[in-house]
């Protein structure tokens, strides 16, 4: 038996790669008729994250909004319900296999765009997509 898609999760970073991976993930919603939730994670370093203090009056709501907001729009134009959600942490790789994971967001697919900056490793893709495809447990597509 083939499990349908009904909620697809997308990584957003802002970059055009992850604008890509939003398109592709479009397209799968539109043939499943599943919901998108976009995933923004800013990376900081551990140091900040862990400080008793929090960010340090860091604040990310001007650009989560604006990532996730056009990210909504763009969704939207195709008919496509999408939900966002953010979170500031040490480690994106690991921060979107985790909420993935997390069985009551119910995530069937992770659609992730690659930049390819990086190591020897990740020439193909990138680092949290690298990371990503390798611990992640829900199928994924890499757009490129």
């Amino acid at each position: 038996m083939v499990k349908q898609i009904k909620n697809i999760l997308v990584p957003l970073d802002g970059s055009k790669n992850s604008i890509r991976g939003l398109d592709q993930a479009i397209l799968f919603a539109r043939q499943s008729h599943g919901t998108i939730t976009g995933f923004y994670v800013k990376k900081y370093p551990a140091v900040f994250v862990l400080h008793p203090l929090g960010f340090l009056g860091v604040d990310l709501t001007k650009e989560t909004k604006k990532i996730l907001g056009f990210a909504k729009v763009r969704a939207a134009k195709k008919g496509i319900l999408f939900k966002g959600t953010s979170l500031k942490g040490a480690d994106p790789g690991f921060d979107i296999v985790k909420f993935a994971h997390n069985k009551k967001n119910k995530i069937d697919l992770i659609v992730i765009g690659a930049r390819g900056l990086g190591s020897v490793k990740e020439v193909f893709f990138g680092g949290v997509s690298n990371y990503v495809v390798h611990k992640s447990k829900i199928p994924v597509v890499i757009v490129k």
